[in-house]
């Protein structure tokens, strides 16, 4: 198609001249209403121009947007010289402006048959065919030019590509051919035939393009890369590493040769050898990181990097770190490793060097706002929030983490405030705003506003009544105030069996049962809570304790409440319950 565009150009400006040019004799010559044109029949048809000031007015109209004017006007002229191709030529490009493509076909037809010999008028016909899709019609008109004008390559250009959309691909490689005799062998042609054969299984023919291309020019090494790439496309793994060592020797340097190489080792089966090669590539700071990321991930699953090749995948992105240690994407490349190896911390340390070198990446600061919550880092949790809030205002997200760092932090106003203006900011996205939500409701519970936060639960829940930690933590908070029991039972409930495996909500169930009165029930959720030691928390143990008390176990409850106490020493009310053995009503 880059032929066609040159060709419309090409048009655009010369018609103008073809214009000027046969209409640059003296006003005098032409006297139409005292002139009379005879036609011998005997004799081939000429171009017999007409009145300049017709055309020149109708040419007017056609500029200022009156394409039904200069039609009309066009017509006129066609009528009163019937024997100038130029009314036709114009008539023909009007109604092509307007979609009316026959009309303009006829028009440009009868222009050809006056005037054979004009280029711009049979170009512009064929512009037409292909518009429209009659390929084959505009084939017999570029054939036609080119047999008229051999030394000029653009119509041979086009006339190939029209072969090859109608699939005449024989015909398609004949022009090819006729272009490299008159330039010789290049790498577009070459190449292209190449394709054409291969698209005809023509295997053959399309490596010895490939090999004509290359004793053509013996010095680049670029070209005996593509024969390489071509025998191990087609299953030639031998003749393949053959071309790859002469690559190795003619351009020891060549940034692809390594990546080239490892791609023939993993094809046959020598993981070795290809991470190897792999290893060698990543080391060439002449090969850019994007392409090495693509390379590694085309070698490796992800499941494959995260499992048995996980120590090359680290060792591969660390050399990526010495050979290009100022290009942010490979420190977030080793971040994502690590994060998948559970290394939060060293992944954060990674990713806040990604930050360091390009703050524009809202995605990196998110990651860095996870891993912070992870470690339980709240003062750089709410420091790396509000800086994020900074650079992306847009985004609700950062707000969020802002409030739940203030949260952990006892900083409730300043919480609630953060929250608050992220909930303005979520679009579209009632799981994200019944986060907001739930954590509005946390933070009204700890300023002991519990209407205010009852109020948010039930938004939340309004958004998404599955959202496991607001069902959890309402139903605790309700069951803390003795109120509706019956309700709290039956989210916590709901949230043991969303996530059956979560400790702290199978304690919520058991507490909430033991509120009730249900003492049994209430022991065997809690103990549940209590088979993984070292997540219990000292909550847990004095539940427990309260539940041995109330069915009668007073020692047992004692010991519980006693380890509840190293757990957690500032825990309010447990001294008297050791002390007194027994749990105030």
């Amino acid at each position: 198609m880059r032929k066609k565009v040159l060709i419309s150009k090409i048009l655009t400006t010369i018609v103008l001249g073809v214009f000027l040019s046969i209409y640059s004799f003296s006003m005098e010559a032409v006297q139409p209403d005292k002139q009379k044109h005879h036609k011998d029949p005997g004799q081939p048809v000429v171009a017999i121009p007409g009145n300049t000031g017709m055309l020149i007015d109708a040419k007017k109209e056609a500029i200022v947007g009156n394409t039904k004017g200069a039609l009309e006007m066009f017509s006129r002229y066609i009528d009163r010289f019937p024997q100038d191709p130029v009314g036709y030529f114009e008539a023909g490009k009007l109604e092509a402006q307007q979609k009316n493509f026959q009309e303009a076909i006829g028009f440009t037809k009868q222009a050809c048959t006056l005037d054979p010999e004009n280029i711009w008028y049979s170009l512009f016909l064929a512009e037409i065919y292909q518009i429209i899709g009659n390929i084959p019609d505009a084939i017999s008109i570029y054939e036609t030019i080119v047999n008229k004008n051999p030394t000029n390559l653009d119509y041979f250009y086009q006339l190939a590509a029209l072969y090859l959309q109608v699939e005449k691909f024989t015909d398609a490689v004949r022009i090819y051919d006729q272009i490299q005799q008159k330039v010789g062998i290049s790498e577009d042609i070459s190449l292209q035939k190449e394709k054409i054969y291969l698209h005809q299984n023509d295997l053959n023919n399309a490596e010895n393009e490939l090999q004509q291309l290359i004793l053509a020019f013996p010095g680049e090494p670029r070209y005996l890369s593509i024969l390489a790439e071509f025998y191990m496309a087609n299953n030639m793994p031998e003749k393949a590493l053959e071309i790859y060592k002469q690559v190795a020797v003619l351009d020891p340097e060549n940034a692809y040769i390594h990546m080239s190489l490892a791609d023939y080792y993993r094809k046959t089966g020598n993981k070795e050898k290809a991470y190897e090669e792999l290893k060698l590539g990543f080391a060439n700071p002449n090969l850019d990181v994007d392409t090495k990321v693509n390379i590694l991930l085309s070698f490796y699953t992800v499941n494959q990097i995260f499992n048995d090749l996980k120590e090359q995948a680290f060792t591969l992105s660390k050399i990526l770190i010495d050979t290009h240690p100022n290009d942010p994407k490979v420190y977030s490349i080793y971040g994502d490793l690590l994060t998948q190896d559970k290394k939060y911390s060293e992944a954060r340390d990674a990713f806040l060097k990604t930050a360091a070198l390009d703050s524009s990446k809202y995605a990196i600061f998110e990651q860095i706002l996870r891993l912070d919550l992870q470690l339980g880092l709240y003062n750089e949790l709410l420091s790396h929030s509000q800086r994020t809030t900074e650079l992306f205002p847009d985004q609700p997200l950062p707000f969020m983490f802002s409030g739940i760092a203030a949260l952990q932090l006892k900083q409730y106003t300043s919480a609630l405030k953060s929250l608050h203006s992220g909930e303005q900011l979520v679009v579209s996205n009632d799981e994200l705003l019944s986060q907001f939500y739930m954590y509005d409701g946390d933070v009204c519970h700890a300023l002991k506003d519990e209407l205010k936060a009852f109020e948010a639960y039930e938004k939340s829940l309004q958004l998404k009544y599955d959202n496991a930690y607001v069902l959890n933590n309402y139903a605790y908070y309700l069951s803390l105030q003795g109120k509706n029991l019956d309700k709290a039972e039956k989210m916590s409930k709901k949230a043991v069996d969303l996530d059956p495996e979560n400790t702290s909500f199978q304690d919520t169930y058991g507490w909430v049962l033991f509120k009730q009165g249900k003492y049994n029930e209430a022991r065997e959720w809690i103990l549940k809570a209590l088979q993984k030691k070292e997540e219990v928390s000292a909550e847990v143990l004095e539940h427990y304790g309260d539940v041995l008390y109330k069915l009668g176990d007073t020692e047992q409850a004692v010991e519980y409440w006693k380890e509840a106490k190293k757990k957690d020493p500032d825990t309010e009310g447990l001294d008297k319950k050791i002390a007194t053995k027994k749990i105030e009503p």
